[in-house]
């Protein structure tokens, strides 16, 4: 775990002699951890793509994403009880349902992996354009995938402690935007009565269809939130904190978001959509009618370091995934099992998916690559749910409050906002899983064992 100023790197030695991580987090420490994770500004890289595919009822699907985050979340934080170590979807459907299940569920995630450094490129290509439109889009998303690339070869590491100061940065900048949004509201826009209410319901562009894909996409605003289950083994009292901080960094984030995007409605009104140019980066043209240039650049500039600083964490994240794969035998181990011995990096890996991220810009686009990218957590998610239903309602002798009721409304709002999701998005995902499943049995061992994923 990274040092970043509220994670400890003590390891004082446990009772039997072994080393062992402290837990002195406390709830709010792991409730920053989540916000910094997912980002307080997450819900404007999507904004233009979920603004024209729902009529522009952004703040409804950022609301409704929340509520079955929040069931999950609540999936996520028992089962954390029961596997403290592990901290993964893959693991907990893999030991509680069945282990070609987990497979399934893991390689899911392995193409979540695999998007999330795609769609960082291409949002990073597109405010690079904001700032020199003359270069052409190729250009850029060549660029930013070398570069990625480059920077993990040479095991480039972003600081814990960087990444806390680059969130408070990233806080006042929305803070900023805000106060002058409501300025702006309030002196130009200066909605009456019912126009308060648009962003929730305009009569004119709404329709469930519309809306329910919109969330589908929405969701993205919340990925991430499950790595708050990784620090199991150092929190307090990790059966009571683990939970609550996962639920309660999904309330800020949900909560933040919709007022992020409940200004932006107000300045820009779902009856003009966003032209096809700026649909990618339309928050920030948001901003310059708000703010004018200087405000346009700033907020430019911060998600473009934002995203710059994810798609190359993701990137290294992917490799080291494809790494455990090798490593476990559901890869091939003499390409992806192995670690340059110069610089202790999965060097095989990171050029492997600096390749497909690569192939990924020019085939993709953000709206295609986000709809993909939650095809595969949703698997996740509705994995997460399934497996707290069937280890609390039916093997443990620990009674939980709604040891049914929450996971499966959990599972159904999940399944439902999948169900909704981009056609073309389902079918390439279901592609991916027979892929998938195609390996996990080309990769079987001769005596009858599976190389199977790592814990993720």
């Amino acid at each position: 775990m990274p040092d970043d100023g509220i994670i400890p790197v003590t390891s004082p030695e446990t009772n039997d002699g072994r080393v062992g991580l402290q837990r002195s987090l406390k709830l709010w420490h792991l409730i920053v951890y989540g916000i910094i994770i997912i980002q307080p500004t997450a819900p404007m890289g999507i904004y233009g793509v979920v603004s024209n595919v729902a009529g522009g009822h952004v703040v409804t699907t950022i609301l409704i994403a929340m509520v079955a985050m929040l069931f999950t979340a609540v999936s996520y934080g028992r089962m954390a009880r029961v596997y403290p170590s592990a901290g993964s979807a893959y693991t907990y459907v893999g030991k509680e349902i069945h282990p070609l299940t987990g497979y399934v569920v893991g390689w899911s995630m392995l193409m979540d992996y695999l998007l999330n450094p795609i769609i960082c490129a291409i949002w990073c290509s597109a405010a690079a354009q904001n700032v020199l439109p003359s270069v052409a889009y190729a250009a850029w998303a060549v660029s930013f995938v070398i570069l990625f690339t480059a920077l993990n070869l040479r095991g480039v590491k972003s600081s814990g402690r960087m990444n806390v100061v680059l969130a408070l940065f990233m806080s006042l900048v929305v803070l900023i935007f805000l106060a002058e949004a409501i300025r702006y509201i309030a002196l130009v826009v200066r909605p009456v009565a019912g126009q308060w209410l648009i962003p929730f319901y305009d009569h004119a562009t709404f329709a469930p269809s519309r809306v329910f894909r919109g969330t589908s996409i929405a969701v993205l605003t919340y990925i991430g939130f499950d790595g708050i289950s990784t620090m199991s083994e150092e929190v307090e009292n990790p059966r009571r904190n683990i939970m609550l901080a996962t639920v309660f960094t999904c309330l800020v984030i949900g909560i933040l978001s919709a007022i992020e995007v409940y200004v932006a409605q107000l300045v820009w009104p779902a009856h003009t959509p966003f032209p096809e140019s700026m649909i990618d980066t339309a928050y920030v043209f948001v901003a310059r009618r708000i703010g004018g240039v200087v405000l346009f650049q700033v907020l430019n500039a911060t998600l473009l370091v934002a995203n710059f600083g994810s798609g190359m964490a993701a990137q290294f994240g992917a490799a080291r995934l494809l790494y455990g794969m090798g490593r476990a035998k559901a890869l091939p181990a003499r390409v992806f099992g192995v670690i340059d011995a110069r610089n202790g990096i999965p060097r095989n890996n990171v050029l492997v998916v600096g390749a497909i991220t690569l192939v990924g810009v020019f085939l993709m686009t953000y709206q295609s690559g986000a709809e993909l990218l939650n095809f595969g957590a949703f698997i996740a998610f509705m994995g997460v749910n399934a497996a707290a239903l069937i280890h609390y309602k039916f093997r443990s002798e620990n009674k939980v409050f709604l040891a049914a009721t929450t996971p499966f409304l959990g599972f159904a709002v999940s399944a439902f906002i999948w169900l909704n999701l981009n056609h073309k998005a389902q079918l390439l995902g279901l592609i991916w899983i027979v892929l998938g499943l195609v390996l996990h049995y080309v990769m079987r061992r001769p005596d009858g064992e599976r190389g199977g994923l790592p814990d993720i």
